[in-house]
């Protein structure tokens, strides 16, 4: 037997292990690159403007009513249809939903929408025994005076302006222009709608995304996020601040009220996707190499070695780009570098 075989078989006798490199002097195995897979999707480029969550514009009410105001409802008071706005010489002005105002005193003989408005107010307050039609007849006077005993108002049967508010919907007062003791004819209220609602004053010239029915995403300040659909574009154009550019109101109601809670008067962020790429292939932007040759291309690792796939780019959107070119194909793994 040779020396070295004998060293060999002392050192098996001894115990080969204390010979043998421990597991925490072996160097660590080399750590895989992330990957990430080709993937088929919609991309979107997303613009973010400032807005500002409340109830919206503000209207005014002026009083019609001759007289002197002896009752006001205060501030952030939500008047519903068929609820009191205000008392003049202690009679009712009340509250009516559509969007026709009352132009004319309505009474027996009359026909035309806004008797139809009138009549269908009727029947949501519970009053009946006449059909909501476009004709005032002597059952819609009947109705109307069963109403005006109810409100303590005079019997007359007949509706005029001077008791009789007009609005889309149930309304919230914003202000308080006049006073007990005032006259009824002057300015009484500035009103908005009941529901929270974002405004947004976009610039003219970057407003092409603002249209009824466009769908946006309001981030609110508390960190979430929340969908909303732009309800109302405004026609009148307002001057820039500090000369900026001129801006319309745009109006976007909260999809998901809850989402907002009780937030009143904040600013938000509202997003709107300016340009959408549906149904392209799209890696995160962090895949890309710069290839010696020019252009971008992909790392791919497999059993034959490291290849670049060139790529041509389309749009970047959201921390993603648009790829095609020859191979790319959806699900194909790629190394992410590092």
């Amino acid at each position: 037997m040779s020396g070295a075989a004998v060293t060999v078989a002392a050192g098996v006798a001894l115990g080969v292990n204390q010979w043998a490199p421990r597991p925490h002097d072996q160097p660590p195995p080399p750590t895989p690159h992330p990957t990430t897979v080709i993937k088929r999707e919609s991309i979107a480029q997303v613009v973010t403007v400032e807005g500002r969550l409340g109830y919206g514009t503000e209207n005014p009410l002026d009083g019609k009513t001759p007289g002197t105001i002896t009752w006001l409802a205060g501030a952030d008071t939500i008047i519903k249809r068929g609820g009191t706005l205000l008392r003049v010489d202690n009679e009712r002005v009340v509250l009516l939903h559509g969007a026709m105002p009352v132009y004319r005193a309505l009474a027996p003989g009359l026909t035309g929408p806004d008797v139809k408005q009138l009549e269908r107010n009727l029947s949501a307050l519970g009053y009946a025994g006449f059909t909501a039609d476009d004709e005032f007849t002597s059952a819609t006077a009947d109705a109307v005076r069963r109403w005006q005993h109810d409100l303590g108002r005079p019997e007359t049967g007949r509706v005029d302006s001077s008791w009789v508010v007009i609005a889309k919907g149930d309304v919230r007062i914003s202000e308080v222009r006049a006073r007990v003791g005032d006259p009824g004819t002057g300015p009484i209220y500035t009103w908005t709608g009941t529901q929270s609602v974002v405004t947004v004053k976009a610039e003219v010239g970057k407003a092409g995304w603002a249209r009824t029915g466009t769908k946006v995403t309001v981030s609110l300040p508390t960190g979430k996020d929340t969908k909303g659909t732009v309800t109302s574009v405004g026609a009148k154009i307002s001057p820039g601040t500090d000369g900026g550019e001129p801006t319309i109101p745009v109006t976007i109601r909260i999809d998901d009220r809850k989402t907002a809670g009780g937030l009143r008067d904040t600013p938000v962020e509202v997003g709107y996707v300016s340009e959408e790429r549906k149904d392209v292939l799209a890696v995160p932007v962090a895949a890309l190499l710069a290839l010696p040759e020019g252009g971008y291309g992909l790392q791919l690792d497999g059993p034959g070695g490291t290849r670049y796939l060139p790529v041509k780019l389309g749009m970047f959107a959201g921390g993603k780009v648009e790829v095609s070119g020859d191979g790319v194909t959806a699900g194909l793994q790629v190394v992410m570098p590092q």
